[in-house]
């Protein structure tokens, strides 16, 4: 089954149109969660090919999720986007699948 960019962009856009009267920091680190959908799929693989593009890798508590973090940049939804193009098609290749994202605390 193909993935649904256009639909996880909408969402990502709808996230800042529904924060509209929230103070959000001009820039911030942001954090992309994916979780393992096969298990054979390569953690290092998928680690290393987003170190690559300039993220940051680590493993959630729950040991089905990667947390790929970059920034900090702008705090917007084209660039909050831009990166999770990447980062997404990126997972997808690795048999992970995107799970949100959430500034950085």
């Amino acid at each position: 089954m193909d993935h649904n960019f256009e639909a996880q962009r909408r969402e990502t856009y709808d996230t800042f149109k529904q924060s509209k009267g929230i103070s959000l920091p001009k820039t911030a680190v942001v954090d992309y969660a994916f979780f393992i959908e096969e298990l054979d799929a390569s953690w290092p693989a998928l680690e290393r090919a987003l170190r690559l593009e300039g993220f940051q890798t680590r493993r959630a508590k729950d040991g089905e999720t990667l947390i790929a973090s970059i920034g900090p940049i702008p705090v917007t939804a084209e660039d909050i986007w831009h990166y999770e193009r990447i980062a997404t098609s990126i997972a997808l290749k690795h048999d992970f699948y995107p799970d949100g994202w959430e500034l950085a605390e």
